[in-house]
């Protein structure tokens, strides 16, 4: 049973929660503040967590930071804030997705499948090792390395280069890999291009200046090989 930790400030929505994500079968307890939250998380783990950006204490994207320190479990962000910097931000630190206050809770449940399928060790379709442009994926032990070195990646950025890693050399759509990877959610394709940008700053020598993550102006991404270069 997947467990998942609800850092949310003690009230109807954390309730909700829980009590929505046990009806669906999941384990779900709530940490109502960001230090409780980094406790439990230390103590205990989690496969998913639910992180509200607005806590007492420590804020969300002051949690989200020191979990990224040292952990790639899935994080959510939920924000009350209707603003795209929010949001951004905490893409840019780690979180893997995001919903905005007020949310219905089959959204919430759809982002929580779909991130936990994501992260399962459970790949039974999509397994094998992939090479392209230098950059090796064992699928099955979910590890990639890029000149020799090993590139540590979220769930959702390690889907993202699979997808592509699958399809070399051809452009893939904005619509396409958003439905792919966030199972049809389009609330904003900006979350696409951040995690495109983190791809790029692990995998590029030069990020602002890519040579394998081709941005297709009006299209979406390709992963193509660099020049001069002749590994598989």
């Amino acid at each position: 049973m997947p467990k998942i930790l609800i850092i949310e400030d003690e009230g109807p929505i954390a309730e909700a929660l829980k009590y929505t994500l046990r009806r669906e079968g999941y384990e779900a307890e709530i940490a109502p503040d960001g230090v409780t939250g980094l406790e439990r998380f230390h103590a205990a783990g989690a496969d998913l967590i639910l992180l509200d950006l607005m806590l007492p204490g420590i804020d969300g994207l002051d949690v989200c930071r020191r979990i990224r320190a040292d952990s790639e479990v899935p994080i959510l962000m939920l924000t009350a804030r209707d603003s795209d910097l929010d949001e951004v931000l905490g893409l840019e630190i780690g979180a893997d997705d995001y919903v905005t206050k007020p949310f219905e809770m089959r959204k919430v449940i759809a982002r929580v499948k779909a991130l936990l399928r994501r992260s399962s060790s459970e790949r039974a379709a999509q397994t094998g090792r992939l090479e392209w442009g230098g950059i090796t994926m064992d699928v099955d032990r979910h590890e990639v390395s890029s000149g020799g070195r090993r590139v540590e990646l979220t769930p959702t950025e390690f889907t993202l280069l699979e997808l592509m890693m699958r399809r070399p050399g051809k452009a893939l759509t904005r619509d396409y890999l958003l439905d792919r990877v966030w199972d049809g959610y389009y609330g904003s394709s900006k979350t696409l291009d951040v995690h495109i940008r983190h791809l790029r700053e692990k995998l590029e020598t030069d990020p602002s200046n890519p040579r394998l993550i081709k941005t297709v102006r009006g299209v979406g991404y390709r992963l193509e090989r660099p020049e001069g270069d002749a590994s598989p």
